[in-house]
């Protein structure tokens, strides 16, 4: 056998360790060590090559033979001790640091590593001096370290001082460009922050951190292939990090990849079992996956380890079929009254406790709870409803008859979406899910593209003119191409392959001239249900994100007067685009409903349909249990069991209450006394 590999062989393995060609690597470091297996080179650079793949097990035998043939070689007692650190053996890693450093004393990443062990083990003084050990023979660390400080502290102007004096000194130094990036981030840049993580990328195609940072604030733009690109180059470098297979599952959940999302948070399980925001992710996705049993395992063994997580009880209440237990209902009580919890926290407390005295037909109780719960998360988010009503001025305003006759039939003519808009809480995913139940139609979510598409408009505008003034300005062939622009993005979200499929996003409502223009032959449909049962819905309901004027009574009823006024303007300019479904009828006269939405789209009537709540599906929202029901009058009027609550939201939209009278005595037995 050869004694050592040839220095190009060895070079060729660390060109593809720097490549990110890490499993390529690991191949050619095992081929070699079978030729040399005493050479130390190979060996420690294996047991490198191992770590960076999670496979900590199999790196620790090839770096203590390494250390055993070259006892004086620092770099392996280093490695070594970072995989101990990792599997928190760290007073035997405090030793191999020791090792390393008093083996190559101008080993700069060994004193630092030694310092954070030493930290980790209270001995402070001890670890502050190898800090200053490892700051004097790498002076960039030290400044990136007071940088990181200045950080963590949101001082960012200092701190974006010493990376950018890092980088006129080492212009390529990843770690000063990455935290530029998030800095760049925290000031809603993603521009600038993509430009700088794609240059640390191709700088250092391996440095897995980036990776995950790449994906953060692609995903933040809804950018989710892009997104699980990233995330999944993350988990390939580092298969043992249970953080980089929590994020891939947060990014394929909205890009409908459910199956694939409960994967990756059983697989970050797997590496950190006490990964609590990888069971209540987990739980998200079962229960979107209609395994609801198996959803509220995973909500209660996350309790089991955040008893403190308001989140999670919130989770359980969200699907509306759960009940809590006594012994839950006085755990919850116990914490709201009894901690010291974080404000989001609280208020999803509190929403979850309005849930369980409602179950329990205790409305003077549970509004309490809900009523407290909209007030302190009202605190917590900005709304301001006198922009919104500005922000709908603009809209009449250039959404005129004239405009949209001009225009209509211009934009991309593909037929496929079918856009269920309105109001939250108005029976959408009811539709949705009748909608998809047809062999021609496909249910995708909500997709959050129409506002992406609208709000490409004001991109790289010197002259302050936005959407929707910027319409103005665009010609048949933009409307083409904003329409195909919707229809690339939409794409990854179709699993089926069907000629139709269904955006459900609610908030989609405001564009509605805006989608039959660049999408003439899409359909839209506007899901309504009695004003009071509508708001009173949304008031209920603790929204995961946006949604924000659903906290405060007044807000949403004169919410709900400017959805009205909306939607009135669209049937003005466009007659006849937008088919109206009350919820109401739906239910009380179903299939001549179906008929009917099924006529609108064009669609051949499917018995099948009827039969929707047998639908195996994902369901992606807060009804997801409701709709797997089937139908069912009992959520109409419910207003009655608040209704003296309701006063200050009565008096805002009891101006509109004349369109629905005719619905308010269905159900009237049950509230009659």
């Amino acid at each position: 056998m050869q004694e050592y590999v040839s220095k190009s062989v060895f070079n060729e393995i660390i060109e593809k360790v720097n490549n990110g060609k890490i499993a390529e690597a690991e191949q050619d470091c095992r081929r070699s060590v079978e030729q040399c297996p005493s050479d130390v080179n190979v060996l420690g650079l294996l047991g490198a090559v191992l770590i960076k793949q999670g496979k900590l097990d199999q790196a620790e035998p090839f770096l203590r033979k390494t250390i055993a043939l070259a006892p004086s070689f620092a770099k392996p007692h280093e490695d070594l001790g970072n995989l101990l650190m990792s599997v928190k053996k760290t007073e035997e890693a405090v030793e191999l640091f020791k090792r390393a450093v008093h083996l190559d004393p101008s080993l700069a990443s060994a004193h630092f590593s030694l310092g954070k062990a030493l930290a980790l083990t209270g001995r402070g003084k001890e670890a502050d001096e190898a800090y200053e050990k490892s700051f004097a023979l790498s002076p960039v660390r030290d400044a990136l370290a007071k940088a990181s400080q200045l950080h963590q502290q949101g001082k960012f102007e200092e701190a974006e001082k010493i990376y950018r004096q890092v980088l006129a000194k080492e212009p390529e130094n990843v770690d000063a460009l990455r935290m530029l990036a998030m800095i760049a981030a925290a000031a809603n840049k993603p521009d600038d922050c993509e430009r700088l993580l794609r240059k640390v990328i191709s700088l250092a195609p391996d440095f897995a951190l980036a990776q995950l940072d790449m994906g953060r604030t692609l995903k933040e733009q809804d950018r989710f292939e892009e997104a699980i690109y990233h995330f999944r180059k993350a988990t390939t470098l580092e298969p043992g990090n249970a953080q980089a297979h929590f994020l891939l599952g947060g990014v394929l959940a909205p890009a409908a990849q459910t199956e694939q999302a409960a994967q990756a948070y059983k697989d970050a399980l797997t590496h950190n079992p006490n990964h609590a925001a990888a069971l209540l992710g987990l739980g998200h996705v079962l229960k979107t996956l209609g395994q609801q049993e198996a959803g509220i395992q995973a909500y209660r063994d996350c309790i089991k380890l955040k008893p403190e997580n308001g989140e999670t009880y919130w989770s359980l209440a969200n699907l509306k079929t759960f009940s809590f237990s006594e012994e839950e209902l006085n755990k919850m009580i116990e914490m709201v009254e009894g901690k010291q919890l974080e404000p989001q926290s609280e208020v999803n407390f509190l929403f979850a406790l309005g849930k369980a005295f409602e179950d329990r037909k205790d409305f003077d109780q549970a509004w309490q709870y809900y009523d407290e719960g909209n007030q302190k998360q009202r605190a917590l988010i900005n709304y301001d409803p006198v922009l919104t009503e500005v922000q709908n001025d603009d809209l009449l305003d250039v959404y005129t008859r004239e405009f949209m006759a001009e225009f209509m039939g211009k934009g991309n003519p593909d037929a496929s979406p079918i856009f269920v808009l309105g109001l939250p809480r108005t029976g959408s995913t009811l539709i949705e899910q009748i909608l998809a139940s047809h062999s021609q139609v496909e249910g995708t979510s909500e997709l959050p593209y129409i506002g992406r598409a609208c709000s490409s408009l004001n991109r790289n505008r010197a002259d302050g003119i936005n959407y929707p003034q910027a319409m103005r300005e665009l010609q048949p062939e933009n409307l083409v191409a904003l329409g195909q622009l919707y229809l690339d993005k939409a794409k990854m979200h179709r699993q089926e392959g069907t000629p139709y499929f269904i955006d459900k996003m609610p908030n989609n409502f405001p564009s509605a001239g805006f989608i039959k223009l660049i999408l003439p032959n899409a359909k839209i449909i506007d899901t309504r249900k009695h004003p009071f049962d509508a708001c009173l819905g949304n008031y209920k309901q603790l929204f995961a994100k946006g949604q924000n004027f659903t906290y405060d009574l007044t807000d949403i009823g004169e919410y709900f007067l400017q959805y009205e006024r909306l939607m009135d303007h669209w049937d003005t300019v466009m007659p006849g685009e937008i088919l109206h479904v009350q919820y109401e009828d739906t239910v009380m006269d179903f299939e001549n409903t179906v008929r009917r939405i099924f006529d609108f789209c064009g669609l051949p009537f499917e018995e099948a349909c009827l039969n929707f709540h047998e639908t195996d599906r994902a369901v992606r929202t807060a009804s997801s249990e409701q709709v797997r029901q089937p139908i069912y009058t009992g959520a109409i009027n419910r207003w009655r069991y608040y209704e003296n609550h309701l006063e200050e939201l009565i008096e805002v939209i009891d101006i509109a209450r004349d369109r629905y009278r005719q619905y308010e005595e269905i159900n009237a037995e049950k509230f009659s006394g």
